[in-house]
């Protein structure tokens, strides 16, 4: 178990440099979003010092978004040249730590303290092995949400899934909230963080 000390200068040793969008998820930052007038392109981002064990974005890079294009990721970069992807989280959410899951059919129960779901919410879950019967980064919806507990659907409203196994390593789930652009049009990112659980 990491101090809290060692958390922030873990953190703080992370060069970043530029955010990226992304229509889907990608271990290697591929599905970046391209094209557009003004064309797309990545954008600056600063982070403050790392504190708590955490470290959060100190400015809201604003990108030139493409018609017909859905964000879903937000990548980050590291300085250099060639830049290094660094990891990406999903737009609009927030992830947290799987405390539990009950495993069985007609669907498997997520234990996540506090987790602010409602039902309709979409949900991923990504790194580590997702639980059973789950693809990791799938959009899924939340169903049976209560305070600590959800279960989750393929589709809006629909019938539980039926979770087989648990999810192993840094498996984490979050709120993603996908942005839909019919025509050229702007997003801003207005906070991103970084922390580290162990």
């Amino acid at each position: 178990m990491l101090t809290t000390v060692a958390k922030n200068l873990a953190l703080d040793g992370i060069t970043i440099a530029d955010a990226s969008l992304h229509t889907a998820y990608s271990a290697s930052g591929a599905n970046e979003v391209t094209g557009g007038s003004p064309a797309y392109a990545r954008r600056a981002i600063t982070f403050a010092a790392a504190s708590a064990g955490s470290r959060s974005a100190s400015t809201q890079p604003s990108f030139d978004v493409p018609a017909s294009t859905t964000v879903k990721w937000v990548g980050l970069h590291g300085g250099g040249s060639p830049s290094q992807f660094l990891g990406m989280t999903p737009l609009g959410g927030s992830e947290k730590e799987i405390i539990s899951v009950q495993l069985g059919s007609p669907e498997g129960i997520f234990t996540v303290p506090s987790h602010g779901y409602s039902n309709g919410d979409q949900v991923v879950f990504y790194d580590g092995t997702v639980p059973g019967g789950l693809t990791e980064a799938t959009e899924y919806y939340v169903i049976s949400a209560s305070t600590d507990t959800f279960s989750v659907s393929a589709t809006a409203g629909g019938a539980g899934i039926n979770i087989t196994s648990y999810p192993t390593g840094l498996c984490k789930v979050s709120k993603i909230v996908p942005e839909a652009f019919g025509s050229q049009g702007t997003l801003s990112v207005s906070s991103a963080s970084l922390a580290l659980s162990a």
